[in-house]
């Protein structure tokens, strides 16, 4: 049987397991990287009411999935940057940690799918978007697994900065390589 449907390049690391605690820094397109949450003006970003609901899904995040701590995040125009924090969970009365693959503890695809698919239809219900109009995310994120202090202060920095390297790169990604 030929396949001829094209085969999507694997982007998370092999063999990485992303349940693991520690820091993830994700981006995340719009769809054609269409300016759907806002504009920058003067080196900030002023969001669109879709750009609300980014910001408003993103912080009710750890509310849904309590492995989950935010750290910096930034809504651009046409995407978004973000540093969560997977974390051990505690069970208080027995003062011990909770195993791994406890049923609580989600990995960083299940928050991500979360994120994507709560604020998609979030968009299109309150802005009354049409079928051949809805908002939809790229497939897929980019993520960088945070090994050191260093480098959560680099791309700490990195998101705090986004929106004043938009005008010199005309709203196009950066290579991370440098993070």
């Amino acid at each position: 049987m030929n396949n001829n449907f094209p085969q999507r390049k694997r982007i998370r690391l092999k063999g990485y397991d992303y349940t693991t605690p520690g820091y993830y820094f994700i981006t995340i397109c719009t769809d054609d990287r269409e300016n759907h949450f806002g504009v920058i003006k003067n080196g900030n970003v002023i969001l669109t009411k879709a750009g609300e609901i980014v910001k408003k899904v993103w912080d009710e995040l750890p509310l849904h999935y309590n492995n989950c701590e935010l750290d910096t995040y930034i809504v651009m125009p046409n995407h978004f940057h973000g540093i969560i924090k997977l974390k051990h969970l505690y069970n208080e009365k027995e003062s011990i940690f909770l195993p791994l693959n406890e049923k609580k503890c989600h990995g960083l695809s299940e928050i991500i799918r979360g994120f994507k698919t709560f604020s998609s239809k979030r968009i299109n219900e309150e802005l009354k978007l049409k079928q051949n109009q809805k908002f939809k995310w790229q497939k897929s994120y980019y993520d960088i697994i945070i090994r050191n202090e260093q480098q959560l202060e680099n791309i700490r920095n990195y998101i705090i900065d986004n929106p004043l390297k938009w005008e010199s790169n005309d709203g196009y990604l950066d290579d991370f390589n440098d993070l």
